[in-house]
């Protein structure tokens, strides 16, 4: 299934099932060597499978179960798993696994029980590309690995080493993908191979790496290749005479376009549930928000109880007798207006922090009994309110009238004093705006609802 275009190769397209590698066609003599392999994992879930693997193998690999490739290899190959099959959250990662040829591979547990050396890195959706550097030299084989977070080259990180490891002396290199229930794009942007030599060593020339039988062997298929190439370019131009010799800008252009096109479809299913989430999510904010505006009301009512409280104690010390005990009730029955005002909004927090958890316990979609209790919840909420907002205006108009009220004493320790009609004037103030907000808040959800 592997895709070969002039700046890669998709290995596997993003659909299940599916299944590619690309194999070096002749062996490599080298004793020693690293290769350099650049390459993207894409896909647009949060989890991918199957993988992609690196391999140096005595025989050319063929199709198979394992990343794209043939079980039982004799070699060694360096798996890249995005999708975790045992259920220990360790994936993605990077997995060393050598075999003799007799060796069966266990997907079950990702190669654990196999594994010769591996970390764990997340090589999928990168904004660059990720880079793979792996040495042999002297038995020890390494591996480093740049994560894609920056496009320097030559950023790399330790991923894995295995000591003493025996490779055949002559092998091919390839590298092979696969997709399973989920599915990946796994494109390779680069292969280099290189070779390794003991200091003091000769190199040997090039020419004498490669046969000459092989060479023109080479040579052939590829003049037999360019004359079907140039075939077809003028049949194209024949078929098509308004694309003017550029058949292959135009084939470009249409698969851009296809590719983009379906990077951009969202299916109506998948935009109700966005908008679902979204929906909630806001809601789930704005109670927050108002459960912490809640709590500052009910400081500020403890506060003001105290204050009170202490005037209190300081109005019994100055004025004795019968004036004494007047003031005493009236200031009595402030605190007990208050008390009912902290209970009140008492209430209002608990039914906020109820509403608040069924929001959190209804994060999923279709979940029309959710959006049934949050909004009576709301109802709730506008009620209790309402209680407050009447109780305080009753109490505002009660003690109106009282003309002993209007001027606070002037106190020695208090360089200002707050009269109980300003503060029930304020206390109004703030729950008409709240009752308000409440109101503005209903308005804006019933209008978000319609995509219920």
């Amino acid at each position: 299934d592997a895709i070969p275009s002039a700046d890669q190769i998709r290995i596997t397209t993003s659909l299940k099932s599916q299944r590619g590698s690309v194999w070096t066609k002749n062996k490599s003599i080298f004793e020693y060597w690293e290769v350099e392999v650049t390459f993207r994992v894409t896909g647009r879930g949060r989890i991918g499978a199957d993988g992609l693997a690196i391999w140096f193998t005595e025989e050319q690999g063929l199709e198979g179960p394992v990343f794209g490739a043939a079980d039982k290899w004799n070699g060694v190959g360096i798996f890249f798993d995005s999708f975790d099959n045992d259920g220990k959250k360790n994936n993605p990662g990077v997995i060393v696994v050598g075999n003799n040829g007799k060796l069966l591979y266990d997907h079950q547990n990702d190669g654990s029980t196999q594994a010769l050396a591996s970390c764990q890195r997340d090589f999928r959706n990168k904004p660059y590309p990720v880079r793979v550097k792996i040495t042999y030299y002297q038995k020890a084989l390494t591996v480093l690995i740049n994560n894609g977070f920056t496009p320097d080259k030559e950023d790399y990180e330790f991923c894995a080493k295995v000591e003493d490891m025996v490779l055949p002396s002559q092998g091919y290199f390839g590298i092979s993908a696969a997709t399973g229930g989920l599915a990946d794009d796994h494109d390779v942007l680069s292969f280099l191979t290189f070779q390794l030599t003991e200091p003091g060593k000769e190199v040997p020339t090039p020419d004498a790496e490669i046969p000459q039988k092989d060479k023109e062997k080479y040579q052939e298929e590829f003049e037999h290749f360019q004359q079907e190439l140039d075939k077809k370019k003028e049949e194209f131009q024949k078929e098509h005479p308004d694309v003017q010799g550029q058949p292959g800008k135009l084939f470009q252009t249409t698969c851009a376009f296809f590719l983009s096109a379906d990077d951009l479809f969202e299916t109506v299913s998948d935009r109700e549930l966005r908008q679902i989430f979204e929906g909630q999510n806001r809601i789930h904010l704005e109670i927050k928000q108002l459960n912490r505006q809640l709590d500052m009301i009910l400081d500020e009512q403890r506060r003001y109880v105290s204050a009170v409280t202490d005037e209190i104690a300081k109005r019994g010390a100055g004025f004795p007798g019968q004036q004494g005990q007047v003031s005493q009730q009236e200031i009595e029955t402030v605190v007990k207006t208050q008390e009912e005002v902290i209970k009140q909004v008492n209430e209002i927090r608990n039914s906020m922090a109820d509403t608040l958890r069924l929001i959190s316990g209804s994060q999923h979609p279709g979940s029309a009994a959710g959006v049934y209790e949050t909004t009576q919840h709301f109802n709730d909420i506008k009620e209790h309110l309402h209680v407050v907002k009447r109780d305080i205006e009753h109490l505002v108009q009660r003690n109106m009238p009282s003309s002993e009220k209007s001027k606070c004493p002037d106190l020695p320790p208090f360089p200002s004093c707050l009269s109980t009609m300003h503060f029930f004037i304020f206390v109004a103030v703030q729950t008409v705006l709240f009752i308000g907000y409440i109101m503005y808040r209903n308005q804006q959800e019933a209008a978000a609802k319609k995509f219920f």
